[in-house]
């Protein structure tokens, strides 16, 4: 996956706040709009889901009881943004790749809908925007997500030198959980920690399978993955990733003396993800971006164990 990963050609449907808010919207832009909504992907939710959910359980985990839905407000919002900042990067460095591939021929970039100029401007102010909003939650918070912003920059040219890009983009996104703690805890913790590897291992996961649906094009423009690396010897690989982020997701909750629900509750978590393990078909590109899509329910029943077992 690359932090811009694009919605399945069937128009999957989202019904959930901010991320779902602004795939909406932009059917209704303004032309001179509409190009720069597509270059940060508002039009495909499922990347700001797997940035911001993380973060949320990174507040859900550092609460007493009910996370403080001003914070969760502005962490969604916050995290909209910078992803949205991440796709801009991502498409102003893979540009040339990007018209040379047929999946992604038509982005802004790509297509000339938007200049090199107009994408550097919009990236900033997603960038400072972002930054703002989440200094509203938490000042510490939003300056540890400008410290990765150096890690956002760098992600995409992962692909060029090393077959795991995967490992580069799971600590981006891993930084949202450790500002999520941050935010509430004023410090970085333990279970903070410990939910940071589990996150990295998660995105281990889910992004080998999304990178095999562009194996092909991969090959052809000259970037690397793990879809490339493990070949055949991806569902073992990906089994290890998930039992990992299973096994720190759960290292977190004890750590943070969570309550017997947050077990109970993560239990379908783990069916979920031992679902993917078994049935992901790498040689089938539909399946392997329905899978992909799919991890956005694991992140909510995650959120949502951490709830229960923080409230009880």
């Amino acid at each position: 996956m690359d932090i811009s990963a694009q919605p399945s050609q069937q128009g999957t449907p989202y019904r959930f706040v901010v991320p779902s808010i602004a795939a909406s919207v932009v059917p209704r832009a303004p032309k001179a709009v509409l190009p720069y909504l597509q270059l940060a992907r508002m039009h495909a939710p499922i990347g700001s889901w797997l940035y911001l959910l993380p973060g949320l359980w990174g507040i859900a985990l550092a609460s007493a009881g009910l996370p403080d839905w001003r914070q969760v407000l502005l962490f969604t919002v916050g995290g909209v943004l910078v992803r949205g900042f991440g796709c801009v990067v991502n498409d102003l460095a893979d540009r040339e790749f990007d018209a040379r591939v047929a999946r992604t021929v038509a982005r802004p970039l790509a297509a000339g809908t938007v200049t090199v100029t107009g994408a550097l401007v919009f990236a900033v102010v997603q960038a400072v925007a972002g930054l703002l909003v989440l200094a509203v939650a938490s000042v510490p918070a939003a300056v540890f997500v400008a410290a990765s912003y150096p890690l956002v920059v760098a992600y995409p040219f992962m692909k060029r030198i090393t077959y795991w890009p995967q490992a580069w983009l799971g600590m981006v996104f891993g930084c949202y959980i450790l500002a999520g703690w941050l935010a509430v805890a004023g410090r970085i913790e333990t279970p903070a920690l410990l939910l940071f590897v589990a996150g990295v291992f998660w995105t281990l996961g889910y992004d080998t399978i999304y990178a095999h649906q562009d194996k092909a094009d991969d090959v052809q423009v000259g970037v690397k993955s793990l879809a490339l690396r493990l070949g055949r010897a991806t569902r073992p690989w990906v089994a290890g990733f998930y039992g990992a982020t299973v096994v720190g997701i759960v290292a977190a909750g004890a750590v943070a003396g969570l309550h017997w629900t947050f077990y109970a509750l993560f239990l379908p978590g783990v069916a979920h993800l031992a679902w993917q393990v078994v049935t992901v078909d790498i040689d089938n590109p539909a399946d392997c971006r329905d899978k992909f899509m799919a991890n956005r329910f694991f992140g909510w029943l995650v959120l949502v164990a951490i709830v229960a077992g923080s409230v009880f």
